[in-house]
C-alpha cells in the first residue's frame, strides 16, 4: 500500500535576490497590514515613504553579503535536510516566503501539482506573532483557495517551548559560551544577550504573544543549558517612528560597556542567517560594542541546517501528522494566556 504524500511547506520572510530586488522587497514588506498598521488608504503612501527613506541602507547592507539575501538558499538546505531526517514518509519540502519569490501562490500550485494526502504548514518562525507566522498563514489560505488546492492541512503555529528546539538552541549556545569565555581573560565577565526582533509596544499591548513567547524560549534554553549565567533578552531591528518593546539591543550593549563586561548575542527568534544577523549583528552592532569598549563581543550562529534543530523540526512534522488537520502547537493545544486576544487559537475558539 503506498504510503500517504506529506507536503511541508516552511514559511520565513524572505528577501531580496539581486540589487534590483530590494526596493519591491521593501514595498511587499511595508505594504503588509501585519506590519504597517494604519488605515488601507493611508498605507501604500505611507508604505512607499518608508521604503524610499530605507532604500540606501538596505542597499548598503545587502552590497555587504554580496547583493542579495542568502535566506532563500539556508532555506533550501534546511528544507533538503528536513526531506532528508523524515525517510520513513514520503515527503516533499516546499518554501513559502512573504515578501520576495517564491511567493505562496507560487509555492501554492506546486503543492496543488504534487498533489499531496496532506500539507503540514510549518513556520521558520518558533515564536509566534500575528506580523510573521499570522501574516504569512493569511497569504497562504487566500493562495490555496486562489490555487483550489483543497488538502488536508495541519498547522503549526509555534513552538516555543519544545523540548528539542530548545535543547538544539542551548547545545549552540553553549558551544559558542564556552569558545567565548576561553578567549577572554577570566576576569572579564560575560553576559549572554538573546536578542530577538522588535515590534511596536501597540502591537503586543493589542494581544500579540511574540514577546511573551520570546521570554518563554528564554527560560527553556537557559533550563536546557543549566548553566546559571548572567544572561538577558532585549530586541532589534527598530522600523518605524513608534514605541517598541525594549530594552533594545544597542542599550544593551551600551549597558555591557558600562558594566566593563563582554557579551555573546543570541539571535533567539531568527533560525538562518540573513541581513538582521550578519550585518546588524556582526556589523552594527560589533562596531558599537567596539566604540564604546566592550571588552568582548562574541555571537551564537543561528540554527540554519544544524542537526539537532532539523531533527526538532522532523519531531513538529510527526506531532503535526499525529495531530490531523487543524491547528497545533508543539505541545498539542494552546500555549498563550487569555489576554493573547492575538494567538490563533483564539480565533479558532470563538468560531
Amino acid at each position: 500500500m503506498p504510503r500517504p504524500k506529506v507536503a511541508i511547506v516552511l514559511f520565513n520572510l524572505g528577501g531580496p535576490d539581486r540589487p534590483e530586488a530590494i526596493r519591491p522587497f521593501l514595498l511587499n514588506l511595508f505594504n503588509d497590514p501585519a506590519i504597517l498598521r494604519v488605515p488601507f488608504f493611508v498605507r501604500p503612501f505611507l508604505a512607499r515613504t518608508i521604503a524610499r527613506a530605507r532604500l540606501a541602507p538596505a542597499t548598503a547592507n545587502y552590497a555587504l553579503l554580496g547583493g542579495k539575501s542568502p535566506l532563500l538558499d539556508l532555506t533550501r538546505q534546511q528544507a533538503d535536510a528536513l526531506e532528508a531526517a523524515l525517510p520513513d514518509a514520503d515527503v516533499k519540502c516546499f518554501i513559502a516566503m512573504r515578501y520576495w519569490h517564491p511567493f505562496s501562490l507560487e509555492t501554492a500550485r506546486a503543492v496543488r501539482e504534487w498533489a499531496p494526502d496532506q500539507v503540514v504548514l510549518l513556520p521558520l518562525y518558533p515564536q509566534y506573532s500575528t506580523t510573521t507566522t499570522g501574516s504569512s498563514l493569511l497569504a497562504w489560505r487566500q493562495a490555496a483557495a486562489r490555487v483550489g488546492l483543497a488538502a488536508e492541512t495541519t498547522t503549526v503555529c509555534c513552538y516555543p517551548i519544545d523540548p528539542a528546539f530548545a535543547q538544539a538552541t542551548a547545545a549552540l549556545v553553549e558551544a559558542a559560551f564556552d569558545s567565548a569565555r576561553s578567549a577572554l581573560d577570566p576576569a572579564v565577565g560575560l553576559r549572554v544577550l538573546f536578542s530577538a526582533h522588535g515590534l511596536p509596544e501597540a502591537i503586543v499591548e493589542a494581544g500579540d504573544p511574540y514577546q511573551w513567547q520570546v521570554e518563554h524560549t528564554v527560560a527553556a534554553v537557559m533550563a536546557a543549558w543549566g548553566a546559571a549565567v548572567d544572561h538577558t533578552i532585549c530586541y532589534q531591528s527598530r522600523a518605524t517612528p513608534q514605541k517598541w518593546i525594549d530594552p533594545s539591543t544597542d542599550a544593551e550593549v551600551e549597558r555591557a560597556a558600562k558594566d566593563r563586561t563582554a557579551v555573546l548575542v543570541v539571535p533567539i527568534a531568527f533560525v538562518s542567517e540573513h541581513t538582521e544577523t550578519l550585518v546588524e549583528l556582526d556589523v552594527e552592532y560589533r562596531d558599537l560594542a567596539v566604540k564604546l569598549g566592550v571588552p568582548g563581543y562574541f555571537r551564537v550562529p543561528t540554527q540554519n541546517a544544524d542537526t539537532g534543530f532539523i531533527s526538532a523540526l522532523a519531531g513538529l512534522v510527526r506531532h503535526a501528522q499525529s495531530a490531523g488537520p487543524g491547528l497545533c502547537s508543539a505541545s498539542g493545544g494552546r500555549l498563550c494566556r487569555i489576554e493573547h486576544r492575538g494567538c490563533p487559537f483564539a480565533a479558532v475558539q470563538a468560531a
